[in-house]
């Protein structure tokens, strides 16, 4: 059985950024691999037979082709094989080390659906769309909405800025 890594604490050691980064990647890389082999909470790949669970009577049937693994195990493996990517907020400053923001994105729309059931068509659905994303994209970049609706209705719509010119 493998043992889970102790945590260092937090403090502001000598080391370089260089150092605490591959510090950083070998504790994610033993937490996954520490993870992958707990059998007590089904990370271990499903077993090799279908339906066959304790007191069965019924012969053990050997599955064909590859065997399901359970969704603990699938996350696990793709946090070891995309570790590149679940831990790109520690060297770019630019993605966040959470995803608050997407689902903040996604609550009004869901509210949406929540109060009324659904839009009435297509085109409704889409407008919404494009407001919230609009709405949403001014926000981010800190400019004022209640200007921005002044300046919509006067006709001088104001844009938001491509990605990387934002202040």
């Amino acid at each position: 059985m493998v043992t889970m890594p102790e945590p260092r604490a937090l403090t502001h050691s000598p080391e370089s950024p260089d150092d605490e980064l591959k510090r950083l990647r070998e504790r994610h890389s033993a937490l996954a691999a520490c993870a992958q082999h707990q059998p007590a909470y089904g990370l271990l790949p499903s077993s090799q037979t279908r339906g066959r669970g304790p007191g069965c009577v019924r012969p053990v049937v050997p599955i064909r082709g590859r065997v399901k693994q359970s969704p603990a195990y699938n996350l696990i493996r793709r946090l070891r094989e995309r570790r590149n990517e679940v831990l790109r907020f520690l060297t770019d400053p630019r993605v966040p080390s959470d995803n608050n923001q997407a689902e903040r994105d996604l609550r009004m729309p869901k509210l949406k659906q929540k109060a009324s059931g659904c839009f009435r068509s297509d085109t409704g659905a889409g407008d919404f769309a494009i407001t919230g994303s609009y709405l949403s994209t001014l926000r981010k970049q800190s400019d004022d909405i209640f200007n921005s609706f002044v300046l919509t209705f006067q006709g001088r719509p104001p844009m938001p800025h491509p990605i990387g010119v934002a202040e």
